[in-house]
């Protein structure tokens, strides 16, 4: 397959059959080589064990005839009509115990959504056939070109908690503890049978509601597993593809969509964004994509879902100026696949080829007109659909983004207890347009990541799975409030070994099980810090706008928790406003660790003020470190990509206006030439160039030397 560029285009009943043949040679002419479609059981199985096929072979048709490929969005998720009559007890049950009927899906005039709980083996069975009967018609054909298994991986907060599910969740606990015991040891409930046990309804960071909470993403990840192997048991060949909302930082532990597990079950992985939905200011695009791009761990993963056009009378967007995504431009256009492009996206769809007819998102993010005609918008597209896939561009993108200058630790226990506890102090200021239930750890790491990002610091994502094997020198730690033992021993010895570790307060105070450790830091992180506690305050409503720490001649505001501490072998390198102690440095093994008192993280989401944002720019200098690149001109964008093809860098400018900024290099960057934006490249002189971008655009530099 070529570079694949694309849209999603047939969703029953959108758009309609008289326009099929036209578009797909409108999209062929503009560029396009691919086109998503979404495979509703609930529209191909009208009747058990009927099936029809005949208007998705006909995309299969137009694809091979216009030269283009097809990726099946399977969607199990819609369950036909007659499923929710003859199998009533595989109805998904909601948290107070009412089941869930279909109902119309809010993107296509369907029903059937949002299907059915495939814990029960009958359900599962019927969709299992679905499944081999999909695989088994397309796997050979001509323009066949993978599975996407999961549209948008994440399922909804409150399901299911009907028996089957129930069963499951028992399954999962005596596989964990053993035995009843155990159980009962770990809970504090006096339970004498494993039938005794049921999925907790209430919302508190007890034992139970934080199994629950892993219980439930192991489920689903479990899910999505069987459903490859069903496809892959009649179709080995063929990619598996999925893409997901890049929310793991506010959506993993009640929503489950973990990138990291996901794009560990695929092929290729992917993430759906729209500015219009979460606001689209410089910084939140390459924070979801360098998350995106970190979780699927050096597998391709594609801008699966971008948009094209505007978005009319949602929720996200009521308050908010035309020029915050609501009405798009063909500039817009242009930036966005730019900008997942710097990224490392390696494929680019939009999720509306051309707007529905319908529904509650008619009218809503095609960069085609209502009727299939061209616009400013799809010319815009085209011309960077044209421009991807031409023969000079190979070597473009066979070279990949650079390490990063700092890594965010995601610790899944850190917001699994955020969620179990209910602590979600989020404010307007905050988030005003982000879908999320994780609160303070939502603001802790999006405010660190905003922090490194506005002071140009290159910033990815590390899982603490993979700590022994990241290539990154210097991690932030952002709201550690709960970590798991073997997560503490991974730290330690991470820096043992060499690695440069910054945390914020509070770390790893409550434990697996959500107990708290009576003596803080607690085991390993007291002799990793170098400190004791003296005081601490769990008052996030009011630190986020009380708490200050002085350091370096910079101040930074705080937030989430405040915790003042003593040093024993640390040295203090901070205070709190009343001069107590409240930043420290501790040289441990042959690494160091510095632990901040209070979560900065959601003090820079709230605030993000001058002075906290010198606070996150000196970090690195602070450990002998410096950014790869520096800019005179703060809103320019730069990432470096590298590989055996060359080194490249992006220069993204996501104004309104046209830039020039000066960057200089930490090293030499050999010859420069300008590999797309004319005239774009001025003043070599030693490490630093100038260079002129256009208003909302990118400009491409080839570099030389070594990286």
């Amino acid at each position: 397959m070529s570079f694949p560029f694309g849209a999603v285009y047939y969703r029953r009943s959108n758009p309609p059959a008289t326009d099929w043949k036209r578009d797909y040679a409108t999209a062929a002419e503009d560029g396009m080589t691919t086109f998503r479609h979404w495979f509703m059981w609930s529209v191909i199985e009208p009747a058990r064990g009927r099936f029809e096929w005949a208007e998705f072979d006909e995309q299969f048709a137009l694809a091979e005839r216009n030269g283009m490929k097809t990726v099946i969005a399977e969607l199990t998720k819609t369950a036909p009509e007659w499923l929710f009559r003859q199998l009533p007890h595989a109805r998904y049950e909601r948290r107070d115990g009412s089941p869930v009927r279909s109902d119309m899906f809010d993107s296509s005039a369907i029903g059937g959504r949002p299907g059915v709980c495939l814990d029960n083996d009958d359900a599962r069975e019927l969709a299992g056939r679905f499944l081999r009967e999909l695989a088994g018609r397309y796997r050979d054909h001509p323009a066949m070109g993978g599975y996407d298994v999961w549209n948008e991986c994440n399922y909804e907060e409150d399901v299911c908690y009907c028996p089957a599910s129930a069963q499951r969740f028992r399954e999962w606990l005596e596989k964990k503890y053993g035995d009843i015991t155990a159980l009962v040891g770990a809970w504090g409930r006096a339970y004498s049978d494993w039938a005794d046990v049921e999925p907790p309804r209430g919302k508190d960071a007890y034992g139970d509601r934080l199994d629950w909470i892993e219980y439930r993403r192991d489920a689903a990840y479990d899910l999505m597993r069987w459903r490859i192997e069903v496809i892959k048991s009649v179709d080995p060949v063929n990619p598996i593809i999925a893409h997901g909302v890049g929310a793991t930082l506010g959506h993993a532990a009640g929503r489950g969509a973990d990138d990291w597990r996901a794009a560990a079950e695929v092929d290729v992985y992917g993430l759906t964004f729209i500015p219009a939905r979460h606001g689209d200011e410089s910084w939140r695009l390459p924070l979801c994509f360098d998350l995106v791009r970190s979780a699927s761990r050096g597998k391709p993963y594609w801008y699966a879902e971008s948009q094209g056009g505007p978005l009319w009378m949602q929720p996200q967007v009521l308050g908010r100026p035309r020029e915050d995504a609501r009405i798009v431009k063909p500039e817009d256009v242009r930036y966005w696949a730019m900008a997942g492009f710097a990224t490392g996206a390696r494929g680019h769809f939009y999720l509306r080829w051309r707007p529905l007819l319908n529904g509650p998102l008619f009218g809503a993010f095609g960069p085609y007109g209502m009727d299939g005609s061209r616009t400013d918008r799809s010319a815009a597209m085209a011309e960077v659909a044209h421009w991807v896939n031409a023969p000079e561009q190979e070597g473009l993108w066979a070279a990949a983004p650079s390490p990063a200058d700092v890594g965010i630790v995601f610790a899944p226990e850190s917001q699994d207890y955020v969620v179990g506890a209910g602590l979600n102090t989020m404010t307007p200021e905050a988030a005003p347009n982000m879908w999320t239930s994780a609160g303070t750890y939502y603001q802790a790491a999006t405010g660190a990541y905003r922090g490194f990002f506005d002071n140009g610091v290159a910033t990815d994502f590390v899982h603490v799975d993979d700590l022994a094997t990241t290539d990154r020198e210097v991690l932030y730690l952002p709201f550690p409030a709960m970590l798991k033992d073997s997560t503490v021993d991974a730290l330690v010895e991470w820096v043992r070994a060499g690695g440069t570790l910054i945390s914020e307060g509070t770390p790893g105070y409550f434990r697996d099980n959500g107990w708290a450790a009576p003596v803080q830091p607690r085991a390993g992180l007291a002799d990793l810090f170098g400190v004791r506690e003296v005081d601490v305050e769990f008052t996030p409503d009011l630190t986020v706008h009380d708490v200050v720490v002085s350091s370096g001649g910079h101040r930074v505001r705080g937030g989430g928790f405040k915790q003042v501490y003593e040093a024993t072998t640390a040295t203090v390198v901070g205070e709190y406003s009343d001069g107590t102690p409240a930043m420290t440095d501790n040289r441990f093994g042959a690494g160091r660790a510095i632990l901040v008192g209070t979560h900065p993280g959601v003090g820079y989401s709230v605030h993000a003020d001058a002075e906290s944002r010198a606070w996150y720019g000196d970090l690195l200098e602070r450990v002998g470190r410096q950014p790869r690149y520096r800019t005179s001109e703060p809103a320019v964008i730069v990432r470096e990509h590298a590989g055996a093809s060359g080194r490249y860098l992006w220069v993204l400018n996501p104004t309104r206006e046209e830039l020039v900024t000066e960057i200089t290099a930490a090293h030499d960057p050999g010859a420069l030439t300008v590999h797309r934006g004319t005239d774009a490249l001025s003043d070599v002189d030693g490490r630093t160039f100038r260079v002129r971008i256009p208003a909302r655009d990118a400009v491409v530099l080839t570099l030389g030397g070594a990286s």
